[in-house]
Formats: C-alpha cells, sequence, structure tokens
C-alpha cells in the first residue's frame, strides 16, 4: 500500500520543499493567509482597530448580560414580594371565609331553630283556633237543640191547655187569677 501523503504529492498538491511557486489550492492556503492576516493587523495596528472593536463588542456584551441579570433580579425581587403579599392576602381571605363558614353554621342552626319554634307556635295557634271553633260549634248547636226542644214543649202544653181547657174553666181560673191579684193589693 502506498502512503496517503504520496498520493498527494504524486497529484500535485503539495509543493516539494525545495521549490518556489504559488499554491493554487484555496482551501489549504485560506487559513495560512487568514493567519497572517490577523497577525499583521496585530502588528501594525497594536491591537487598536482589531482587538478595541472587539473588546468593545465584548463590554457591550458583558454590560448588556449584566444589565439583564440585574434587571431580572429586581423583577425577580419584585415577584417574591407580590408573591409575599398575594400569600399573606391567600391567608387573610382564608381565615374570613372560616370565620364566614363557622358564622354561617351557626347562622343556620339559629335560623333552623327560629323557624322550628315558629312553626311549633303556629301550631299551637291553630289548634287553640280549632278547638275554639269546634267549642263554638257546639254551643251553637246545643242552643239549636234547646230552641227546638223549648218550642216543642211549649207547642205540646199549648195543646194540652187548649184540648183541656173549656170555657168555663178559662173563667174560672181567670177569677180565681183576679182574686189572687186583689188579695195581693190588700197585703200591700
Amino acid at each position: 500500500m502506498k502512503n496517503i501523503t504520496d498520493s498527494f504529492l504524486s497529484l500535485g498538491y503539495w509543493p516539494s520543499a525545495g521549490s518556489f511557486g504559488f499554491n493554487t489550492d484555496i482551501l489549504a492556503t485560506n487559513p495560512i493567509n487568514l493567519s497572517v492576516v490577523l497577525g499583521v493587523l496585530i502588528f501594525f495596528g497594536k491591537g487598536v482597530c482589531a482587538s478595541c472593536l472587539l473588546s468593545d463588542l465584548l463590554d457591550n456584551r458583558k454590560q448588556r448580560i449584566l444589565k439583564t441579570i440585574r434587571n431580572s433580579e429586581e423583577l425577580r425581587e419584585g415577584a417574591i414580594e407580590q408573591l409575599e403579599k398575594a400569600r399573606a392576602r391567600l391567608r387573610k381571605v382564608e381565615m374570613e371565609a372560616d370565620r364566614f363558614r363557622v358564622n354561617g353554621y351557626s347562622e343556620i342552626e339559629r335560623e333552623k331553630l327560629n323557624l322550628i319554634n315558629s312553626i311549633y307556635t303556629t301550631f299551637e295557634q291553630l289548634e287553640n283556633y280549632k278547638n275554639e271553633t269546634i267549642h263554638f260549634e257546639q254551643q251553637r248547636m246545643i242552643n239549636q237543640v234547646r230552641q227546638r226542644v223549648f218550642q216543642q214543649a211549649l207547642q205540646g202544653a199549648l195543646g194540652t191547655l187548649n184540648s183541656c181547657l173549656n170555657n168555663e174553666l178559662h173563667l174560672r181560673t181567670i177569677s180565681a187569677n183576679i182574686g189572687m191579684f186583689g188579695a195581693m193589693k190588700e197585703i200591700k
């Protein structure tokens, strides 16, 4: 096998060491040319142009990065403060919610007891009205029955008197009553 460098030499890519000439291979000459140009610029420019531009760019970039970091730190601190405030408000709201919940439950129980008492009172009033109505109706019925019994008894007595009394008995009764009335006048 042949050596790789031998194949390159035979193809004309590498000139022999002892000869002088132009190298037409751009890929091989480009890094060399760039290093020569940079060396000349640094040596003759004493670092003013290239290094100043490069250091200015780096300094500007560094300043922007530092400024961004400072801004980020300030934003982070502001966010932490807002987070703490939000947490404090959350704790306050949770405590108020717990207080409202406890007060709400006790208020619900109180309202429930008031409603039960109100219903019980209303029920007692309705029961009293019912009993009064029943008693009134009973009294009314009793009075109606008494009136009918009295009317029937009176009609029966009048019928008996009318059938038993004749004119002569009637006149004697009137005379006896007048006599009693006259005796009463004399006593007075």
